[in-house]
């Protein structure tokens, strides 16, 4: 396969970091950085150009001399040239240090002056090369880029090869990129030095070409399309980047079930050996490439008689792969196909899927075969696509339902006699529910935006509403001007005024951030719904109500649930994200059932992707990652949080809630710095979409990465913006966000027993009501805390043992873990145990290495000396009026001659809250230093 090269990216549009190489990009920056050498090794197009560029650019600063060479297909024949690309520029500083044998051999073959050859001075040539890059390397390192090494001239492949066999530890380091198929890249390493690591560039992942995508400026494409670009690129960054541009350029989109369009550019590229087919070997490639899955049979059936025969000469010209074993006719590249179904006459192409829509044995690829091959309307054809539509609905591909309900709305006739089918707005309706369904969200907007343009029907208008309403998710406030004019359609029709109640309570919880309104408007949604027998819109306003009443710690959270689930049931709303299933999993988890919970949530996520339900499955990944996180199992949850995270990204559904999960994961398990960074843009987001619930949520999770890294103080500010935003929500229920017993050690650590204590007291009130025990244990071990710094050691040694082994038996293993590396702090420098082991196999266990790594941090510190508990005051500094418990304890430690981080260790707080509270004490006593306190304390003793 040849390529072009007038494939030039713009300027403006060149990434800063290399989008989806990130891995690749790392490990050869560093063996660059070793001094070594990379070859980059990949098909035409995969991105190798990309990462030289950047790679170069990134080490060609640190280099005295960059040589480079980029040859051409046309000029690979010329001996030499690229040796002359490379070393032209040079040969004037090293020809004087060569000997005058080689300096002749290499004059002649770069300047073609002379008649030099490899066979005639091959001795001197090769001599001479190597000669020259040590005389650069003289002066300083020395770089070598080379980009297409295939088309290398021979001549300068084997001088530059001979060369770099030599180099030995000479600072010379080649940077090259080869173009290759499959794994096929070793004859090019005889060109690079002996420890070249060759680096594979493989295609990009449907998310990392979404990102691709969206940088290079081709945003807002919806995920049906971005899989599709990524499906007939192959992962190919080159093709996506070339369909997208035709994407944008193209004012009208493909119908739907239509392959995308391929730019002629592409077209070129890769349909240069399609002219020596015969016509009818091209007919039969274009009937392939119009099936879903083609084989030699279907070809046959569909009046291909010589498939055989054509399609084996096309494997010999590289259009087709081979397949020994197997009946299945494959395009060697999905972009041949794309590319030889964009070329065909439009009459052409509709032939191929008639002839297939008779004898395909899918009936869905029926279907849409018959739709491809019909002009105009037809409601003969518009029946079969909606049944097909119902079918791909039955077997969990809602995206594939959405592509054929809009078929099958195209080609209804609008006006004319009365039909018993659907209205082609009842058909774009049920195709924006599918696409909401299958996570296209962008597509069900659209759909039911045109649906509003034309729409007279109110049950019609309201669905349409409703779907508008969906697809905002969290940013309700975008929505907000919606609500007045759902409700007008819906007049007193007691079934459409449930759907735009159950919004409502959306509405309520979202933007207005009031419980109460919305748990009245979930039971009133609920009661309209049962009035109008609209059993499914009931469970899901049920089920939400029950929700709430859990946030709320409400004592009727039981019963509503028990409601939810009474028969009928409505198999849609059992493994819906917002029904009674997912409802009882967040009682369960919050009720310290952690087995029965993550059996519950593992049945949903089951089922749903058995449906195909993206929206559902994004809700419980977090839900099996949530508990696998309370219950320590800290990888575990890392990796289900993150694909999650990924998911979410991919549909633009619950973002931020995965990213609030993602950064408590990573808190745990994964990086402190990312899970601070995932926290901070959740916050952000949720503050852009005014959603008051998740920015407390966002807020919780930051607070918690903030104690983990140490910054207490920080940690303070968060959680403290917790606790007054849920008391303004009305979210008494504390296994809700458990973020409670993070605040009160935070407190505890900035020297704020008093708060501290009041926050444990306020909310073991809340847990003992709704018997939450974990978070009891919790509250306990930072109640141990405060103890301790108030010298109660033996009751703080007992209460943190007592937690330690609540919290191991309800199977909160890093809830346990913490309290083990607690009491070793505590214990340190006390007589008895002071090993930091016990803590470090508990968080080994869980894999919780930001934790483990504290753990080792404090046992390398810890002091030699015991510290005396409790602390008592020096005699002069007890006469002192002024300062508070806390700061006589510092001032007493200063008496002793203790370091701040001694003092923040024996005092069990942070070094932070001792420079804050010396600050204090200076500025209470009318001082300025350490010494001062000496003195005023030796003066107050003596007189």
């Amino acid at each position: 396969m040849t390529v072009r090269r007038d494939f030039k990216e713009p300027a403006r549009c060149r990434p800063d970091q290399v989008i989806g190489r990130e891995e690749l990009f790392t490990a050869a920056r560093e063996q660059l950085g070793r001094g070594g050498s990379v070859l980059l090794h990949g098909p035409a197009g995969i991105g190798k150009s990309t990462v030289l560029r950047a790679l170069a650019a990134e080490y060609g600063g640190a280099a005295r001399t960059v040589l480079r060479c980029s040859p051409t297909e046309s000029e690979s024949h010329l001996p030499f040239l690229a040796l002359a690309d490379l070393l032209g520029l040079v040969l004037d500083e090293v020809s004087e240090r060569l000997p005058a044998a080689q300096r002749i051999a290499l004059e002649s073959a770069l300047t073609g002056r002379g008649e030099s050859t490899l066979q005639r001075d091959g001795l001197a040539l090769r001599l001479a090369v190597l000669s020259a890059l040590r005389a650069l390397a003289d002066s300083g390192p020395v770089l070598v880029v080379a980009d297409d090494l295939q088309w290398l001239d021979p001549a300068s492949a084997e001088l530059l090869g001979f060369a770099a066999r030599r180099l030995g530890d000479t600072p010379v380091r080649m940077l090259c990129a080869v173009r290759t198929d499959g794994q096929e890249y070793d004859r090019h390493l005889r060109a690079s030095p002996p420890d070249t690591l060759a680096v594979r560039l493989g295609p990009l992942s449907s998310a990392q070409m979404s990102a691709l995508l969206d940088h290079r400026g081709y945003t807002g494409l919806p995920r049906s399309t971005v899989r599709d670009i990524h499906r007939t690129s192959g992962g190919n960054a080159l093709f996506a980047l070339e369909l997208g541009r035709a994407l944008a350029e193209n004012p009208t989109p493909p119908r739907p079930g239509e392959p995308l369009p391929v730019p002629t550019s592409l077209r070129a590229l890769v349909l240069n050996r399609l002219e020596m087919l015969s016509q009818e070997a091209r007919r039969t490639l274009l009937v392939a490439s119009a099936g879903a899955r083609p084989t030699l049979a279907l070809l046959h059936a569909a009046g291909r008689d010589n498939a055989e025969a054509e399609t084996a000469q096309a494997a010999e010209l590289g259009l087709l792969a081979t397949e020994p074993e197997g009946p299945a006719v494959r395009f060697a590249h999905p972009m041949i196909s794309a590319a030889l179904y964009a070329e065909a006459p439009a009459q052409e192409r509709r032939a191929a899927h008639a002839a297939l829509s008779t004898v395909a044995s899918d009936p869905i690829e029926r279907a849409r075969h018959l739709a491809l091959a019909t002009t105009g309307t037809d409601p003969e054809v518009a029946a079969r696509l909606a049944e097909a539509a119902a079918l791909a609905r039955d077997r969990g591909a809602p995206s594939v339902a959405a592509q054929l309900g809009l078929l099958a709305a195209r080609h209804t006739p609008a006006d004319g006699p009365p039909r018993t089918g659907p209205s082609p707005e009842l058909l774009r309706l049920d195709a924006a529910e599918d696409a909401i369904t299958a996570g296209e969200l962008d597509l069900a907007r659209d759909i039911a935006r045109e649906v509003l343009t034309r729409a007279t029907v109110p049950a019609d208008r309201v669905r349409a509403w409703i779907v508008v309403i969906d697809t905002a998710g969290h940013a309700m406030t975008e929505v907000d001007a919606i609500f007045p004019q759902a409700l007008a359609d819906a007049g007193d029709d007691p079934k459409l005024l449930a759907l735009v109640h159950y919004q409502l309570t959306w509405r309520a919880v979202l933007v207005k951030g009031d419980f109460d309104e919305a748990r009245e408007e979930a039971a009133y949604a609920a009661a309209l719904a049962a009035r109008a027998g609209d059993r499914y819109t009931e469970l899901m306003a049920l089920a939400f109500q029950a929700q709430i009443e859990t946030l709320m710690g409400h004592a009727d959270a039981p019963a509503t649930i028990r409601r939810a689930l009474e028969e009928p049931q409505d198999p849609r709303v059992a493994c819906h994200h917002n029904g009674a299933g997912y409802s009882r999993f967040r009682w369960l988890i919050m009720s310290d059932q952690l087995p029965e919970a993550r059996a519950a949530v593992t049945a949903l996520l089951r089922e749903v992707r058995r449906h195909g339900w993206v929206e559902s499955e994004v809700h419980f990944l977090r839900g099996i990652a949530e508990t696998e996180l309370h219950s320590g199992h800290c990888g575990r949850a890392l990796d289900l949080a993150r694909e999650s995270l990924r998911l979410a990204r991919d549909t633009g559904i619950g973002e931020v809630a995965s990213a609030v999960l993602t950064s408590l994961a990573e808190a745990a398990g994964g990086e402190v710095d990312r899970a601070l960074t995932l926290a901070r843009e959740a916050m952000e987001h949720a503050e852009e979409d005014g959603d008051q619930m998740y920015v407390s949520r966002a807020l919780t999770a930051l607070g918690h990465a903030q104690l983990v890294a140490g910054d207490v103080e920080a940690a303070v500010r968060s959680l403290r913006r917790v606790r007054e935003m849920e008391q303004g929500l009305g979210i008494t229920d504390p296994a809700r966000g458990r973020w409670h017993g993070d605040l009160a050690e935070a407190l505890v650590r900035s020297g704020e027993f008093t708060e501290a204590q009041d926050v444990i007291d306020v909310t073991r009130e809340q847990a003992l009501r709704l018997d939450r025990e974990s978070v009891l244990a919790v509250l306990d071990r930072a109640e141990a805390l405060i103890r301790a710094a108030r010298g109660e050691q033996d009751a703080a040694v007992a209460q943190l043992t007592s937690a330690q082994d609540r919290l191991g038996k309800l199977g909160y293993s890093l809830e346990e873990a913490r309290a083990a590396f607690a009491l070793a702090q505590l214990r340190t420098g006390t007589p008895g145990p002071t090993s930091y082991d016990e803590a470090a196999r508990l968080f080994r266990r869980c894999r919780a290495l930001p934790w483990l790594r504290q753990v080792e941090a404090a046992a390398a510190a810890r002091p030699a000396e015991p510290a005396p508990t409790p602390v008592s005051a020096p005699d002069g500094l007890e006469s002192l009026d002024g300062l508070a418990s806390m700061e006589r304890q510092v001032a007493a430690l200063v008496m002793e001659g203790a370091t701040n981080r001694e003092i923040a260790a024996r005092l069990f707080i942070s070094v932070k809250t001792v420079e804050a509270t010396l600050t204090r004490v200076y500025r209470k006593l009318g001082i300025r230093s350490r010494v001062d306190i000496v003195r005023l304390a030796a003066g107050r003793r003596t007189t």
